[in-house]
C-alpha cells in the first residue's frame, strides 16, 4: 500500500484526518493496482466510488436547494449535473493533487492514468465515500462544501466553458482563442488528450480529457479560473 508519509501528506491537503487509514488507502487504490498485486476484488476503490456518488449527490442537492431558494427544479437539476459530472470532479481532483497519491498498476500508470478524467473523478467519489464511512455524513458534508462546493458558481461554468471563455475574451479583444493538441497518449480505445488554449500567442489554459472536446472544455475552464 502507499507509504504512511504520503497518506499523512494527502490528509493535510484535503483537511481531513482519517480515524481508519485503511479507508483512505482503499479510496486511493485503483482496480489495476489491486489486480496487478493480486489483491482481493474488494480491495480497490470501486465500492467506495459507488457509495461516494450517492453521498455527493445528496450533499450537493441539499446545498443547492438551500443556497438557491428561488431556483426551479429543472434549473437545480442542471446545476447539480454540472457539479457532479466527470470533467468537474476530475478538475477538482487536480486542485488537491489526488492523482499523485493514487495506487495504479504499471500499465495504467504508464498510459497516463494519473491524468485520466475517468480515473480521477472515480477517485474523488471514492474519497467522499471513505470520509462518509470514517466520520459520517456531517464530516463528508464539511469536506464537500469547503472544497468542491466552495466556488460553486465557477464549477457551473464547466458545462460549456468554451462558450463562456469566448464571451469573456470578446469583451476585451478582437482575437479569438485557439485550441492546440499538445499530446495524445494511450491506445485508441482509451486515449488521453492534452490540450492548451492560446490567445494572442500566449497559453492561457491547460486541460486533459478522453476526447478532444472534453480536453478543450477543461482547458477553457482552466483559463476562465485564471481570468475571473
Amino acid at each position: 500500500m502507499s507509504q504512511v508519509k504520503d497518506v499523512e501528506e494527502f490528509q493535510d491537503i484535503i483537511g481531513y484526518q482519517f480515524v481508519d487509514l485503511r479507508l483512505l488507502e482503499r479510496a486511493l487504490t485503483h482496480s489495476s493496482y489491486a489486480n496487478e498485486h493480486r489483491l482481493s476484488k474488494f480491495e480497490n476503490n470501486e465500492r467506495l466510488e459507488f457509495l461516494g456518488d450517492a453521498v455527493l449527490e445528496i450533499i450537493t442537492s441539499e446545498f443547492l436547494f438551500r443556497k438557491y431558494d428561488e431556483m426551479l427544479e429543472g434549473e437545480l437539476t442542471k446545476f447539480r449535473a454540472s457539479i457532479v459530472c466527470e470533467p468537474t470532479l476530475a478538475n477538482f481532483s487536480r486542485e488537491i493533487n489526488l492523482g499523485d497519491y493514487l495506487l495504479l498498476g504499471k500499465g495504467e500508470d504508464n498510459s497516463g492514468g494519473r491524468l485520466r478524467s475517468s480515473v480521477l473523478s472515480d477517485a474523488v467519489e471514492a474519497l467522499i465515500g471513505a470520509i462518509y464511512l470514517d466520520g459520517g455524513l456531517e464530516e463528508a458534508r464539511i469536506f464537500v462544501e469547503s472544497t468542491l462546493l466552495k466556488d460553486v458558481e465557477k464549477r457551473k461554468l464547466f458545462v460549456d466553458s468554451k462558450t463562456h471563455l469566448q464571451e469573456i475574451i470578446q469583451k476585451n479583444s478582437d482575437q479569438s482563442v485557439e485550441y492546440v493538441i499538445v499530446s495524445e497518449k494511450g491506445p485508441d480505445h482509451s486515449k488521453l488528450f492534452e490540450v492548451i488554449v492560446v490567445h494572442e500567442d500566449k497559453t492561457i489554459g491547460h486541460g486533459f480529457g478522453r476526447s478532444k472536446k472534453s480536453a478543450e472544455q477543461e482547458a477553457a475552464f482552466d483559463a476562465i479560473k485564471k481570468i475571473v
